[in-house]
């Protein structure tokens, strides 16, 4: 999520991290997981009804619950950044597009492993924000997926500071550009927009690690994390400041979505979404690690299967 804006910025952050990744070797074991995956019946009289099992329900007509090919955008939680190891993509582990067999991500889950490495693309940029997004969405309409995943917006509201955060307004014109986008070249595409994560609950997780604090103060999510242990006044105020914008670029997603007949939100289910530090990266305590990819494939699973969008919440 962090973006990183110039290489002697980067260079310093990893040997930063580097350092305290050798003090801290025991605490940082990584960790993977696998999870679960998780209409209208007949007109049949009521006799029948009584003594034969309800057929399953039927999804939603304009949305395709088993898509043959899946196209993801996005930022670095859509790359796997810094679950595998320090500040590297690790797009294997991706929750949309991943071969890693511990996350089993949505394409896994949905395609099956070689046909998952066969038709699925990963078009997210580390560090981009939604003005990056109707690029990234031109990329992914060439391919003529059936599905497109959407997670972008931390970047947004993760700056050095909370005045440097994108407009809601902007955040609105740069999305419904990229919808836009998309439609140009892939008009039937189904697309996932998965809600921005609850940045302040991540704070919140995150700050129990003492090792954790040190790597933040290197410089990731200033907006956020800047000062973790400071709860005076100010600093409150600025992490609710920052967690109310996400909730607003969360509406954003919603609402322009909601005008696309193919394009399914997932109800604020990622934002409402407790991670534990298990599920944090052992190398920022911020990013999913691989076990909160495969949280976040889990999530996904259930509402692109689901025969009914979810409830539509933050």
């Amino acid at each position: 999520m962090p973006e990183r804006t110039t290489r002697p910025r980067t260079r310093a952050v990893a040997a930063g991290l580097t350092a305290l990744a050798c003090l801290g070797v025991a605490a940082l074991a990584g960790c993977g997981g696998s999870g679960s995956e998780g209409g209208v019946s007949g007109n049949a009289p009521a006799a029948s009804r009584s003594t034969s099992p309800s057929p399953s329900p039927s999804p939603a007509p304009d949305w395709n619950p088993r898509p043959r090919s899946i196209a993801a955008v996005g930022d670095s939680i859509t790359r796997g950044f810094d679950a595998c190891s320090v500040l590297t993509d690790c797009p294997e582990a991706s929750w949309a597009t991943g071969t890693d067999a511990s996350v089993r991500s949505l394409a896994v889950r949905l395609l099956g492993p070689s046909r998952a490495t066969e038709r699925s693309w990963n078009h997210a940029v580390s560090g981009s924000r939604m003005v990056q997004l109707p690029e990234q969405m031109a990329l992914a309409a060439k391919e003529r997926p059936e599905l497109v995943t959407v997670m972008t917006g931390a970047n947004d509201a993760c700056r050095d500071s909370a005045r440097l955060m994108t407009p809601v307004a902007d955040f609105r014109t740069y999305f419904e550009a990229s919808m836009r986008q998309l439609r140009a070249g892939a008009p039937k595409a189904r697309v996932y927009v998965s809600s921005v994560p609850d940045l302040k609950r991540l704070w919140s997780t995150g700050r129990t690690s003492e090792l954790g604090k040190k790597i933040w103060q290197l410089g990731i999510c200033r907006s956020m994390l800047a000062d973790a242990d400071d709860l005076g006044p100010a600093a409150v105020a600025r992490r609710e400041a920052v967690r109310d914008r996400v909730v607003a670029y969360n509406e954003v997603l919603r609402d322009v979505c909601a005008k696309d007949r193919y394009c399914r939100y997932d109800g604020g289910a990622v934002f409402a979404y407790r991670f534990t530090g298990t599920q944090l990266s052992p190398w920022d305590w911020f990013h999913p690690s691989r076990d909160g990819q495969a949280r976040l494939a889990e999530i996904a699973y259930r509402n692109v299967t689901a025969a009914e969008p979810p409830a539509q919440g933050r």
